[in-house]
């Protein structure tokens, strides 16, 4: 790396889905920052070259230290040197609390990509130019129109095939409107009595569910105003997770204190129940279709990815959006084949770890909340090598 810089910088767009999570929790923490593109040049000669990847969101500290991915770079104020700069942890002390928050924080950034692309992708006559120009801004600034433009038909064009490997098909997309519908029903309830998922202040969870609600599901057009029309307290959330300054409008009480860790409110369990009908399925076909390749694999070294391209995302190949090693499975009527990528499995670690410190009892309380909600299995699923980051790159641990 050349010279250190003086403040964070957050390298990242607006109309990137991970960004917003990394963003919002740096603004909800008051922590100043300044946020620079993906085609800036330090980001194109210093940031790449370290990182392995063009990839956002990435974070450089003030003593020149690149950090890449949204929960690494919160880690770093919640676990790492940037501690004392937070106001509050998003971590909740209760176990299961905790571990709620880490379903969301999953089910944010890896369950809502289905309707997050099928809202962008398939609406051209409301979004179209909107997104020209948003995209316009991960491009370098001195590209000329035409330059920009081309970048965006290349860009598009790449992220709607990826929409398929999501599972957003011609056959999904009601059935993806529907479920987004309920989910919006859902969490609307909730916030009647709850200024953010698990009380007064915003945790992992919120941070999670952040990513797609704020990038593809409230800034682009057709999606803002289904959110707006039929959900206006999940829109005020969104609203103030992107926000520095206190929210008091519609709460009572001026303190920043979670629910209480041991009875969870019913809407939350509701909200949970869906997670279990709508993301569970799809989750536990992804390690299946892991541990069935990695036990076809033996060979692999240990903190590789095993294929030939080390920055790649997909299981078997690719860069994950439209890599091979897809998973089957049914929802809603419907099969259908989503693409396997480690680092959900990597998130989903998260739970399992923050859960294993927890006492015996806790540990058992976790469970039986889980399983009235139908979502227990997904404090079981493991796969057959552990899932880590090293070099800024998903990697395979050894062999269990």
């Amino acid at each position: 790396m050349t010279d250190a810089i003086d403040h964070y910088t957050l390298y990242g767009a607006p109309a990137s889905l991970y960004s917003g999570k990394a963003r919002s929790y740096l603004r909800a923490q008051g922590i100043g920052f300044v946020e620079a593109g993906p085609g800036s040049d330090r980001y194109l000669n210093e940031i790449v070259p370290t990182v392995g990847r063009w990839i956002i969101p990435c974070m450089e500290t003030p003593d020149g230290t690149i950090i890449q991915d949204g929960a690494d770079i919160i880690d770093h104020f919640e676990r790492g040197p940037g501690q004392s700069l937070r106001r509050y942890t998003a971590y909740p002390t209760s176990p299961l609390l905790l571990a709620v928050a880490h379903v969301f924080e999953l089910f944010g950034g890896e369950g809502l990509l289905r309707p997050a692309m099928h809202y962008r992708w398939n609406f051209d006559d409301e979004n179209l130019a909107f997104l020209t120009s948003e995209f316009a801004l991960f491009a370098p600034p001195n590209l000329s129109a035409e330059e920009a433009e081309q970048v965006f038909l290349h860009s598009s064009g790449r992220m709607r095939k990826a929409a398929a490997a999501f599972g957003v098909t011609p056959e999904s997309q009601p059935l993806i409107e529907t479920a987004f519908h309920e989910w919006l029903d859902l969490f609307e309830a909730h916030l009647v009595d709850h200024p953010y998922l698990l009380g007064n202040r915003p945790t992992i969870g919120d941070y999670g569910l952040i990513a797609a609600m704020w990038a593809h599901l409230y800034r682009d057009p057709a999606p803002t105003m289904v959110v707006k029309q039929r959900a206006p307290r999940v829109g005020r959330w969104v609203e103030r997770m992107t926000t520095t300054e206190p929210y008091r409008h519609e709460y009572d009480g001026d303190d920043d204190d979670l629910i209480a860790g041991d009875v969870l409110p019913a809407t939350l369990i509701a909200m949970l129940r869906y997670v279990s009908e709508e993301y569970l399925p799809e989750i536990s076909a992804h390690v299946a279709v892991a541990n069935e390749w990695l036990a076809e694999h033996p060979e692999i070294e240990p903190g590789t990815n095993g294929l030939d391209d080390p920055a790649t995302r997909g299981l078997t190949g690719g860069r994950g959006l439209v890599g091979s090693g897809g998973a089957a499975f049914a929802w809603r009527g419907i099969e259908l084949t989503t693409s396997v990528m480690p680092y959900r499995f990597w998130l989903m670690q998260r739970l399992h770890d923050d859960l294993a410190t927890a006492s015996a009892d806790d540990a058992a309380d976790v469970r039986a909340v889980f399983a009235g909600a139908g979502l227990d299995a997904l404090l079981d699923l493991r796969t057959l090598r552990r899932v880590e980051r090293a070099g800024h790159l998903e990697i395979w641990g050894p062999l269990d």
